[in-house]
Formats: structure tokens, sequence, C-alpha cells
């Protein structure tokens, strides 16, 4: 009876172990180029990188970027398709991967192309649009928007910079501030945030210059919160700026992402930092195609690591599961996510040669299980 006893918590305790190990991963698409319902969730093993497809939306519109509710219960959406944009919800079940399609909202500005919650809104960068949407937070989805920001100006790149392009937004860690990237102005805007106002959820503190036709896309925090890396999409700058809890940015330094020597075109993308907030990494499409690690010192400035292939074309996303052991890629044009082992004390990546298949992947969320 003993043994019988001692065999039952052995199972329990290695069942539970294997639980520990399994997260989500969301997947966002974009719907008009091939075959996608949308949506997709992963189960991902965090030791083995192992992976299996637990469910999919229902013909959901390009959700070409997601957020997840802090509770794991809800999914917001862009959905971006020109004039005709929307920011949907959706309800979540974890364990099952399942996704209800609850409402959704003009985007009120086209082509929305990031979106970030909280507990009382939920708020979509409109990059065609120029503009920011801000949507409350309701028992049956969203809201229509209650706030709408316009930018206005336009840049010296004459392709690129012909108006306003926001980017980006994104919460400061305390909460307190969202900053917005407009690639189209060459500007970083800083907004107090007022999370329980009617209408002026976002009020504007500030903004500071970047490089001239350098276009600013994605940001990250340092993990203590006191530095802020910046990729410009048009030229592959790298920007490091100090922050302070007042909601001010200065820059330190710039560097280029750019090997050295390197002929051909670039669309820098992604810029995330590792769990332990030692490495900053940084994706670069059209003829680079390749992924930057660099080392964060003390002081806040970077040390390159190195560079390599993303092994596809169009990584316009990489997301690195929350124990720091796996970054993955995906791959808008080649249709698939890279799978690779990371390093926790180098920072490298190694390919694993494990390959998730999906139609245009541009956005990946890692989610508790």
């Amino acid at each position: 009876m003993k043994k019988s006893y001692a065999v039952l918590l052995f199972i329990l305790f290695f069942t539970g172990i294997q639980a520990q190990n399994k997260v989500n991963l969301l997947v966002g698409t974009y719907t008009t180029s091939c075959d996608s319902k949308g949506i997709y969730v992963y189960e991902f093993d965090t030791n083995s990188g192992d992976f299996k497809l637990k469910n999919s939306s229902e013909s959901v519109v390009s959700p070409s970027y997601l957020s997840v509710s802090a509770d794991n219960k809800f999914i917001y959406a862009v959905n971006e398709s020109g004039a005709e944009s929307t920011v949907s919800a959706f309800g979540y079940v974890p364990e099952s991967g399942k996704i209800t399609f609850l409402n959704k909202q003009k985007a009120m500005g086209a082509d929305p192309c990031y979106i970030i919650n909280d507990g009382e809104n939920v708020i979509s960068a409109n990059y065609s649009g120029g503009n920011i949407s801000v949507f409350k937070k309701t028992a049956d989805g969203i809201s229509e928007a209650k706030q709408v920001i316009q930018h206005t100006g336009k840049g010296i790149n004459k392709q690129r910079q012909e108006s306003a392009h926001v980017h980006m937004v994104y919460f400061s860690p305390d909460k307190k501030y969202v900053l917005s990237n407009d690639l189209g102005l060459d500007k970083v805007f800083i907004y107090k945030y007022n999370p329980n106002s009617q209408k002026e959820v976002l009020t504007l503190k500030g903004s500071v210059d970047v490089k001239a036709g350098s276009g600013p896309r994605h940001l990250t925090f340092s993990k203590d919160g006191k530095f802020v890396y910046l990729i410009q999409e048009l030229d592959a700058t790298l920007t490091t700026f100090s922050y302070d809890k007042n909601g001010s940015l200065k820059l330190i330094a710039e560097t280029s992402i750019l090997p050295k020597d390197f002929k051909g075109g670039t669309g820098a993308a992604a810029i995330k930092i590792s769990p332990d907030g030692k490495f900053l990494y940084v994706s670069d499409r059209v003829d680079a195609n390749n992924i930057s690690v660099y080392k964060i010192l003390k002081n806040g400035n970077i040390e390159l690591v190195e560079q390599l292939s993303t092994l596809g074309k169009g990584p316009r996303d990489f997301s690195i599961d929350p124990t720091g052991n796996f970054l993955l890629v995906g791959h808008q044009y080649t249709n698939n996510i890279v799978v690779f082992k990371r390093d926790k004390a180098t920072g490298k990546l190694t390919d694993t040669g494990k390959r998730i298949e999906l139609c245009s992947p541009v956005c990946l969320v890692f989610a508790k299980n």
C-alpha cells in the first residue's frame, strides 16, 4: 500500500512539473495572402521546444497584433484592413485554447498595427490613419472609441513619411505613461495615462525627436525601467534613451544594426529583451532577414554579441518564452515560425530545426497555459 501511494505521489509530482513547462503561444496572422483563420493557439513546451496546435479563431480578418488581458481571459486584436479596419475583443480559455468572438469596433484610423490593454482600456496605434484610438473595456468586449488622438505632419522620406504613421503604443513600467512611436514624424510621443477619465485618457506630456528619416517603429524598456531601446525601421538605427519616472526620455546613444558593408534593403521590425533583462534582440527584414543579439551593460549601453539569419523571409515579429529557453521568429513571407534555442549565459541562438508551419505569422505572444 505504501509503495502504491509513493508511486501515485511521484506521478502527480511529475505531471505537475510537466504542466509547469507548458505555456500557450498565440499567433496573429495576415489572412489576405494565404489560407488563415486568423488567431492560432499552440501549446509550447519550454523544456523541449515541442509544440502542438490547440485551437484557432474562426475567420478573423488579419489580426496582425494581439494583446492578452492580465487575467488571461480575453484577447484583443487589431484587424488590419485599410479604411475598413477594426479592433476586436475575444473571450479566451487558455486550457483549451478556445477563442470566442465578443465584438468589434471601428478602429477610427486605417491599418492599426499595435494594441495594448490594462484593466480599464484598450489602446490601438493606427499606422495609415496616423492616430491613436482608446476603447473602454465592457462586459461584452469593448466600447466605441472614446478618444482619438490625431498626429499631423510629415518627414523627409517622401515615400514613407508623407504623413503621420503611428506604429506603436506602449505602457511605461508603472503604467503612468503611454509612449507612442510615429514613423512618419520621426518622433516618440509621451502621453500621461489617465485610465478612468471619460474623454481624456491620454494627455500629451511631450515628445522627443529622433534622427530625420529614421522612422521609429518599436521600443522596449530595460528590466529596471531606467532605459528605453528604440528600433527605427527605415534606416536600421537602434537608439538608447535614459528614462525617468516623470516620463522623460534623454538620448544617450545611437548605433546601426546593419552588418558591416551590408548592401541591400532594410526594414527593422521587432525589439525584445530577455526575461532576465541581460540581452536585447532586434530583427531586420527586406534583404537582411536577420536578428541581432546585444548584451545589456550595467550603465544601459549595449554590446553586440552576434548577428545571424532568421532562416526565413520577413521576420516581422519574434518572442522569447517566459523561461528564456527559446526564441521564436515568425516569418511573414515564408509562412513559418522558426524555433531557436537560447543560451541564457551568452544570449546566443541556435537553430533547433523545429518549425511551425502556418500562413503569414506576424505577431507572437506567450501566455499562461
